[in-house]
């Protein structure tokens, strides 16, 4: 007598399943360390992006106001938080959330001034970092420092001689020279002068606190837009973070 034959079925055992799951943990660990450095690439070439169309609008703003920048202490005082100089390194307030108004009529829209790597980070909670626009509730939000636009003082105090408010892009640099910081260097044209940046804790200066030390939006440096309207990613050992 000849019997039909079934087609049998082998499950899987529980031994094979746990080395399954073992070999899916073990590429799983290989490689979310590539896709987060992937991630932080993305951020940084984004956040680069983002400042050199700043830049541009900047230009056209010059172009279109007698090759001067604005002077709007005004504003910086009264944006929410007010004008805060730190109480530690530096003694002033480089937070540009002016600055968004200002250029926006210049083409640079309101999501290029918030860089991506800092939403959700230790460092985009900080209040030195991000500034609200506007006094408006969910005001677009600034994460870039403008070293020469951080005081309030009048324009005839020696301490705003590093400073750009009024200034034509010549004076801006003559007065730079002349200021001769050694935390700036002296730059020998536009080329040399740093417009913008991203937030940075240098780990060798003493009055910065210990929790925020080596801090930087981008691990390893900062991307910075110069006043000639170039920017690029300056790399820097104090800002590991």
């Amino acid at each position: 007598m000849i019997f039909p034959r079934h087609n049998c079925l082998r499950a899987f055992t529980l031994i094979e399943l746990l080395v399954v799951i073992a070999i899916i943990a073990i590429l799983a660990g290989m490689l979310l360390p590539a896709l987060s450095r992937a991630k932080k690439k993305a951020h940084q070439a984004s956040c680069l992006s983002s400042q050199h169309q700043i830049g541009i609008a900047i230009t056209v703003y010059l172009d279109n106001n007698l090759d001067r920048f604005p002077d709007r202490r005004d504003l910086k005082v009264s944006l929410p938080g007010g004008y805060k100089p730190w109480t530690t390194w530096p003694a002033s307030d480089p937070r540009a959330g002016w600055a968004l108004q200002v250029f926006r009529d210049s083409g640079a829209s309101d999501r290029v001034w918030l860089c991506p790597a800092t939403v959700g980070s230790t460092i985009g909670k900080l209040d030195q970092v991000l500034q609200a626009s506007s006094t408006v509730t969910n005001a677009p939000m600034v994460s870039y420092w403008m070293w020469r636009f951080d005081r309030t003082n009048d324009l005839s105090d020696p301490t705003m001689l590093a400073d750009f408010w009024t200034k034509s892009v010549n004076q801006a640099v003559t007065d730079l020279q002349t200021a001769n910081d050694p935390t700036v260097g002296y730059p020998n044209g536009p080329i040399d002068v740093e417009l913008l940046v991203d937030p940075y804790f240098p780990n060798t200066v003493p009055a910065i606190p210990e929790v925020i030390k080596g801090l930087t939006m981008h691990g390893g440096g900062r991307n910075r837009l110069y006043l000639d309207g170039h920017s690029t990613f300056f790399r820097d050992k104090r800002t590991p973070r």
